[in-house]
């Protein structure tokens, strides 16, 4: 057993990597470019949409208040006349990246610590780098994309915007797998 913190350096030192791979990911490469495609006449929808103001949040449209409208024949018909929504609307005003960069480095950081608990429980500080790295990355490739797929399964959220967050995930896993392996006590 190895105790957490004997691995805060990579831990730290995974997480600030992968935010920075994540940085090069989604900025330098095309890998990420067509994830949200946009809407036909998008500013008739807006003008349509902003007299609403609708607040910042997750939304369904249509969306049933229970299991007995969802059988409703009138629900049934807004389901066929369409459009069928998931939204997610943001404040409007300028959007500062700060937030989620902080909160991205925040949760790069949670996974690492997962990561390195359950690799610390299962290995000893004898254990080879490889064995380490399996446990760790394992591990972080189940935070970073174990439940993207709920997404897709359940909300129809592209396959292929999940497959390219996936191997985003997959990556990042290497990663922290690759520091903890790196830098595990001997």
């Amino acid at each position: 057993m190895v105790p957490l913190a004997a691995l805060w350096l990579p831990i730290l030192l995974s997480a600030v990597v992968a935010f920075l791979v994540s940085s090069l990911i989604h900025m330098v490469l095309p890998w990420h470019k067509n994830d949200y495609r946009g809407v036909p006449e998008e500013e008739r929808l807006r003008q349509a949409v902003r007299p609403l103001a609708i607040p910042a949040g997750d939304y369904m449209v249509p969306r049933p208040s229970s299991m007995q409208e969802m059988r409703s024949p009138e629900f049934m018909k807004k389901v066929h006349e369409g459009p069928n929504l998931i939204v997610t609307v943001l404040p409007s005003g300028p959007s500062s990246m700060g937030r989620s960069l902080a909160l991205w480095f925040v949760y790069l950081l949670v996974v690492a610590v997962f990561a390195a608990y359950v690799a610390g429980r299962a290995l000893t500080p004898a254990s080879e780098r490889m064995e380490v790295f399996r446990f760790a990355a394992t591990t972080a490739f189940l935070g970073f994309a174990g439940a993207l797929w709920q997404m897709s399964i359940w909300y129809r959220r592209s396959f292929g915007t999940t497959f390219r967050a996936t191997v985003d995930g997959l990556i990042y896993a290497c990663i922290t797998g690759g520091f903890l392996a790196w830098l595990w006590p001997h």
